[in-house]
């Protein structure tokens, strides 16, 4: 495959795609020389992240390419964002899905289409291609989706295992910033002010909506393609990165899809696989063009007969303070689920260690301090840095900690691997965490996988059941997909953790957890016979996107900070993107800070508090606009208290302010 191609384009800035509703959608095309006589696919990338100045360097490294490669490049802001008509209420409404099925059947009819369509994206344009493509729009015969999920519960920013990630939070405010923009008055005039108050007037606080559904109701099972795989007839390329959240969605599409799929997972955070970090990247443009190649123009060029998953094999990554590459080697699986994967059971044991064999029965106590999980990193990656987990150490000091012996030879791994806990705890809620880390010859304890469980949701996350105080139980913690080779002279590490903040928000009170050893509890890991590898080609340009004048530095801090006498721990973000003139959108410039803050006393898990803080500004001439949002969570033992704020300027006067506080119903949570 290759994006070595040179057929000239046109960009057409801003196009208007008319709904049948009257609305108006603002489109950015890419559009290929002579398409009018020699009609080209359309590839639809259907966002509410702004096609001017929210994804534009992105999309500029991109859609010239398809164009050159004889695709129409279709961005389109959706209802309620960017330059568009309307208003958003939430994530991938049924409204929203509607929409990009009426957009695919209108570029199917251009004059300058084939008839033949395809859809991308990473993240949320990720998660509606896959819904898109279960409602089977008859013109769309192939999608991308990248850094997505197929579980809408339980595989998202909200929940992980039953239990509350602060993501759910920091989410909601950036998209309550975010979304509260107006339109660009250089595109759609003089009504732009009209608009932006309507917006505004209407924006939701998606913080509230999220904590009324802490099941998996229809609210989750709606969007969640898991719930019937067969609905999707396109051809699907699913790929992720090992640094995501998001990673456990190429391996589940590939054992799922009745449609032809193929499945990539690198070593990358939350980026584009051709730009990502760590490297190695991936020629994510030529792998695109390829498989579009194929399933929209006929060409028999081999893209049917990938592998059905490729992944990077991770080995002796260190974690540090920027990573820009890890160690390790692609290989692929002709099948998957792989006959050539097996699952190898180790014990736990008595005096902390992992073993093949039983030994003494047994019981241990742990009860995690509730700052344990400072290292966790995020759950939604954008950075090789503090986004991504830190040395395990101080974390696996507050957690019980097993390991085999020193490696005498490697072992490999690739899938989920499964954590069975004969379990008590002292209390009906309580949440565990448990990590698979490689311990280096040093000491120094790279996190390879974990997983979270609410015990409440050990039956299913549909019903939760409260736990009997005292009464042991049989539960099981499925960890997130990975890739890993433990070398010889590594150890495999097992900890298990009662508290894994902040990434996970804390149960109503600090649980003491009682696991029995010797037999009754095990780690499960997928063990791969190794040695093999392919070539994953890389892209060509080290540099693909292009560069915005940065006109005022940006910097970016995360920091913890334990006070000593009040036994609070604090945990710092600051993100200052400095101002930036986006050139794609007629010289604007753009500026975002983000401010979030968490902290919790040691022995209070009612003490949490979350706080997320965000500044949106846009400028051009004597033109500018500012909207600062703030968002708070706390709890008590039977609810969540949640608070809001909107204000909007023009200049420096206040156009609009709005504030929201609610509380509601812990359920088992």
């Amino acid at each position: 495959m290759t994006n070595d191609v040179s057929r000239a384009h046109t960009v057409i800035e801003n196009t208007w795609i008319p709904l049948a509703d009257g609305t108006r959608l603002a489109t950015r095309m890419w559009m290929p020389e002579g398409a009018e006589m020699n009609p080209v696919p359309a590839i639809l990338e259907f966002l509410p992240y702004r096609k001017r100045d929210g994804t534009s360097v992105r999309d500029e490294s991109t859609y010239p390419t398809f164009a050159a490669a004889g695709y129409a490049g279709v961005r389109v802001d959706m209802r309620g964002a960017g330059d568009s008509d309307g208003l958003m209420t939430d994530e991938y409404t049924p409204q929203e899905l509607a929409d990009a099925v009426e957009v695919i059947e209108w570029l199917a009819r251009q004059p300058w289409c084939t008839g033949s369509v395809g859809m991308m994206g990473i993240s949320w344009g990720g998660f509606n291609a896959l819904q898109v493509a279960a409602l089977q729009p008859e013109p769309l015969k192939a999608i991308i989706t990248i850094a997505s999920t197929v579980d809408r519960f339980n595989d998202d920013i909200h929940y992980k295992g039953g239990a509350l990630l602060a993501a759910n939070l920091s989410w909601s405010g950036y998209m309550l910033c975010y979304s509260s923009r107006p339109p660009d008055p250089a595109l759609v005039g003089d009504g732009w002010r009209k608009t932006w108050l309507s917006r505004l007037e209407a924006e939701p606080l998606l913080l509230a909506t999220w904590l009324k559904h802490q099941t998996r109701d229809d609210y989750w099972r709606h969007g969640s393609v898991c719930e019937d795989y067969a609905a999707i007839k396109a051809a699907t390329l699913i790929i992720a990165g090992w640094g995501d959240g998001y990673k456990n969605a190429p391996p589940a599409a590939a054992a799922g899809l009745k449609a032809p799929v193929k499945a990539m997972n690198g070593p990358w955070v939350h980026k584009y696989p051709h730009f990502a970090w760590p490297k190695p990247r991936a020629d994510f443009l030529g792998e695109a063009i390829g498989w579009w190649d194929h399933w929209l123009k006929g060409e028999r060029n081999g893209a049917e007969s990938l592998p059905a998953y490729r992944a990077y094999i991770t080995e002796a990554v260190r974690p540090s303070h920027w990573r820009a590459a890890d160690p390790g080697r692609w290989v692929a699986e002709e099948r998957w689920p792989s006959p050539a994967i097996k699952e190898h059971r180790l014990v736990l044991n008595d005096a902390g260690v992992l073993s093949e064999k039983a030994g003494r029965a047994t019981s241990v106590a742990v009860s995690s301090p509730l700052d344990c999980g400072v290292m966790a990193g995020e759950y939604f990656t954008l950075a090789p840095n503090g986004d991504l987990p830190a040395d395990q150490r101080s974390d696996d000091a507050g957690s019980l900690v097993l390991e085999l012996p020193m490696l005498e030879k490697p072992i490999e791994i690739l899938g989920r691997p499964r954590v069975t806990l004969q379990v008590a705890i002292d209390a009906p809620v309580g949440t565990l965490a448990a990590r698979l880390v490689d311990v280096h010859p040093d000491g120094t304890a790279q996190r390879v996988s974990f997983g979270i469980l609410n015990l409440t949701h050990r039956g299913g996350h549909a019903d939760p059941k409260p736990m009997t105080p005292g009464a042991a139980e049989s539960v099981e913690i499925v960890l997130d997909e990975c890739g890993h080779r433990f070398l010889a002279g590594h150890r495999v590490r097992l900890a298990i953790s009662t508290a894994y903040w902040p990434l996970v928000l804390p149960s109503p009170t600090r649980i003491t957890a009682t696991i029995e050893l010797g037999g009754a509890s095990s780690l499960a890991l997928p063990v791969r016979a190794g040695g093999d590898s392919i070539a994953v080609p890389e892209p060509t340009d080290p540099d693909p996107l292009p560069h915005y004048r940065q006109l005022t530095p940006g910097a970016a801090r995360r920091w913890i900070e334990r006070d000593l006498n009040s036994g609070i721990t604090t945990y710092r973000v600051v993100v200052e993107s400095g101002e930036t003139e986006i050139a794609a959108a007629e010289g604007l410039i753009a500026r975002e800070l983000r401010d979030e803050t968490y902290s919790i006393a040691a022995d209070d898990p009612l003490s949490a508090v979350s706080e997320c803080r965000w500044t949106m500004q846009r400028r051009r001439g004597d033109w500018s606009v500012r909207t600062e949002t703030a968002t708070r969570l706390t709890a008590d033992a039977t609810h969540f208290h949640i608070t809001g704020s909107l204000a909007a300027y023009e200049g420096d006067k206040l156009v609009l302010e709005r504030s929201w506080k609610e509380s509601i119903e812990r359920v088992l949570m």
